[in-house]
């Protein structure tokens, strides 16, 4: 569902830049109030986790279309909405620089369809209110799978209300949302139950990791602290990233995604064009940052190409969250210090 920059006029990017931000700043505020030191790694890997899992595309039956995870849903389970939040702002402009997977100035309206709605909505309407009375099993497949069915229509539906407010009249609205919503309702429907075999998974192993379940001391007072230890855990969690981002990727679907099905159908073409110099300078710059375009080496197309792309975008997005998730830290001790 990544939107390139030809879907949307520099007003409409410069509005949801502002959205984002707001609520990046927001999220920024309130992991530095929960100040857990423990969410620093687990930020790290469930990063590259996310964005080894959007390599991943999947064949929706039927269609000749082909779906991926958006993440938010499952990161947020995990992390909570704002830590998520910002390890999925992490994904997307890792994504964004490195590989020019959606549009720089889409930037904004990407980190709201594919963020925003998963890691807010699906975490704090539909995780928490699931969960507040104990969780289970069965529990954590429901939330899975209705927080991503959910998250995924409203993250559509954006885009769709963006190439609306951006006048573009190769994607009319009517018919641009009617191929839109029940295309992304299987994918939403295929990622629910991936998310909830890993979320099942975790609760087993380490139950303490999930959102809002309890920490490890009250697991271990219940006798349920899981079959992992914390450390164990993100291993685990990591090398299941490098192993679905250096191998699993490269058997990706070669379909086009929701989004670019979609515009096929309407428009003729997953690619439109649009002129202007704010439009050209941001390609200069994607141009110049994106040294494996399209999850590949430049100018080659080879299996080599996508495993290393892989694991260098794991890497790189493990190494800004983290980073990222420190600098946040320093600040706030530093203000503490300041403050006496």
């Amino acid at each position: 569902m990544h939107m390139a920059d030809a879907l949307i006029v520099p007003t409409v990017a410069g509005t949801m830049y502002a959205a984002s931000a707001a609520a990046a700043v927001y999220s920024v505020k309130k992991v530095r109030q929960e100040d857990d030191a423990k969410k620093i790694p687990v930020m790290g890997v469930m990063g590259a986790f996310v964005f080894a899992a959007q390599m991943i595309n999947f064949t929706i039956p039927g269609t000749g279309s082909s779906g991926h995870l958006c993440g938010g849903m499952l990161i947020s389970a995990i992390l909570g909405p704002y830590a998520g939040f910002l390890a999925m702002i992490g994904v997307l402009f890792i994504q964004c620089i490195l590989f020019a997977d959606g549009g720089l100035l889409a930037f904004g309206c990407n980190v709201w369809n594919m963020a925003f709605y998963g890691c807010f909505a699906g975490a704090l309407l539909i995780w928490k209110n699931i969960m507040k009375n104990g969780v289970t099993r069965k529990k954590i497949i429901a939330a899975s799978v209705i927080g991503c069915v959910a998250t995924m229509q409203l993250g559509a539906f954006s885009v769709t209300l963006e190439t609306l407010a951006s006048g573009v009249s190769a994607l009319p609205f009517t018919a641009f949302v009617s191929v839109m919503q029940p295309i992304h309702l299987a994918i939403g429907l295929a990622e629910g139950c991936i998310t909830a075999a890993v979320l099942v998974f975790v609760y087993q192993a380490r139950p303490s990791l999930l959102w809002g379940i309890g920490t490890a001391d009250e697991d271990q007072a219940k006798g349920s602290k899981g079959r992992l230890s914390y450390r164990s855990m993100l291993a685990v969690i990591a090398a299941a990233a490098a192993v679905t981002a250096g191998g699993l990727s490269v058997a990706a679907s070669s379909f086009p995604d929701g989004l670019e099905w979609s515009m096929e159908k309407v428009a003729g073409s997953s690619e439109l064009e649009a002129d202007g110099g704010v439009y050209e300078a941001a390609q200069q710059i994607q141009d110049m940052t994106a040294v494996l375009p399209d999850y590949s080496f430049k100018d080659t197309d080879t299996v080599l190409g996508t495993s290393f792309s892989g694991i260098a975008g794991g890497i790189a997005v493990m190494g800004l969250c983290i980073g990222c998730s420190c600098l946040f830290r320093f600040f706030k001790r530093r203000n503490v210090k300041n403050s006496h």
